[in-house]
């Protein structure tokens, strides 16, 4: 196993266990299988788990197995606060206090903030005492270091990271989103800052494995170097050396076994020009299913009105190339999981966006069809919610 550095230089295994999708038996996580899996990258040494507060079972799966064998000290357990559900500053020891029940220990070494979508949520969370909050925590040895995990744009990310002195962040990246999400820019800035970075969504929930079409699976196939798709991903991110972690949700042995093998291999800035131009070759045959051209650049943005344009353009992509519900949600979390909400119905069609655009993009045109695909009536209420919780 290859580890790199986190801050204070601590060592982190650079292959994550991504505790959201153990196998269930049933409705229920299957705990036998679950335990053989956890022990077994343990001895590979595995020390990342990461698990949240709303991921069903997920937290008593992990303290339990954690607790009955004896292994905690030899584990970073990464969990993280429901900040959506906090009203009150007593409800931020109320949540904390639950996960480490659930966990079974008595402190948690990477602590974050749960899909932290801008600095507006994050002065939320400061009005209630987090600050503060945090200090006693970090004095009392019951939290190691301070984080966030994030979905959004790469200019709401930037923000964030200037907002706190952050000891690590958690963002969605992978080939496909290269330039969107926090982006390549977005690592880069974080690495700048001495910043660990974990990544989630290596695989796009395996929709890079399991939904590629067609154009692209032959690509994989008939290039010299014969790996798997998920390799692939893989070597493409622990090839940059910002890349602290990343995270896999593992559910059986042959998964764990073949990415604790890769992880045993690579090293950074390894790829040769060859295997880029293949990365590059499979990203435009699954692009070809997109329906926008932007490249999420942000030369449109700031919008007057609050619209967020890139992020509207891509979850509509990611309606075509990875599923209607796909793109729903992070529509979802784009637009309306934030103080001053930012979907595209929001545009008046002042024009200012398209002078700015360099790929020429019918800007408002576009954002008609993102408010046709995604604003039912079913989104309404969505963001109805979730606009009361964000002014709480």
């Amino acid at each position: 196993m290859n580890y790199r550095s986190g801050n204070a230089k601590e060592e982190l295994s650079i292959l994550g266990f991504g505790c959201m999708r153990f196998k269930k038996k049933g409705t229920s996580i299957d705990m036998e299988e679950a335990e053989k899996e956890i022990l077994h990258a343990i001895e590979q040494g595995i020390n990342y788990f990461d698990t949240a507060y709303i991921y069903p079972g997920s937290e008593e799966a992990l303290g339990t197995i954690l607790d009955k064998n004896k292994c905690r000290d030899k584990v970073k357990i990464a969990t993280k606060l429901p900040h959506y559900l906090i009203k009150k500053e007593e409800d931020i020891t109320k949540y904390f206090e639950i996960m480490c029940k659930r966990l079974k220990t008595e402190y948690i070494d990477y602590f974050l903030m749960h899909m932290l979508p801008d600095v507006k949520v994050w002065e939320r969370l400061i009005s209630l005492g987090i600050l503060e909050w945090i200090d006693k925590m970090k004095a009392e040895g019951r939290i190691r270091k301070i984080g966030f995990s994030y979905h959004g744009n790469t200019q709401a990310f930037q923000e964030l990271l200037e907002a706190y002195d952050w000891e690590f962040c958690q963002i969605q990246y992978n080939y496909m989103d290269e330039f969107s999400q926090a982006g390549r820019a977005g690592l880069q800035k974080a690495a700048a800052k001495g910043i660990p970075v974990i990544i989630m969504e290596p695989l796009r929930g395996g929709r890079l494995v399991n939904d590629l079409p067609k154009a692209a699976i032959k690509l994989f196939e008939e290039n010299k170097y014969k790996r798997s798709p998920a390799e692939w991903a893989f070597r493409w991110l622990w090839d940059q050396p910002e890349v602290t972690v990343v995270l896999s949700g593992m559910n059986s042995m042959e998964m764990l076994d073949e990415n604790i093998r890769i992880a045993s291999e690579v090293t950074v800035n390894a790829f040769a020009k060859e295997e880029f131009a293949l990365i590059e070759k499979v990203k435009n045959a699954i692009n070809e299913k997109i329906k926008v051209p932007c490249t999420g650049c942000g030369y449109c943005m700031p919008c007057p009105f609050g619209v967020d344009i890139p992020g509207s353009f891509r979850s509509l992509n990611v309606s075509y190339t990875d599923g209607y519900m796909n793109g729903f949600r992070e529509y979802i979390m784009n637009t309306t999981m934030r103080v001053n909400q930012s979907y595209a119905s929001l545009c008046t069609e002042c024009g200012k966006c398209e002078t700015h655009c360099p790929q020429e993009i019918k800007i408002r045109k576009e954002l008609k069809t993102v408010k046709k695909r995604f604003e039912s009536p079913v989104f309404k209420m969505v963001s109805w919610y979730a606009k009361r919780r964000m002014l709480r």
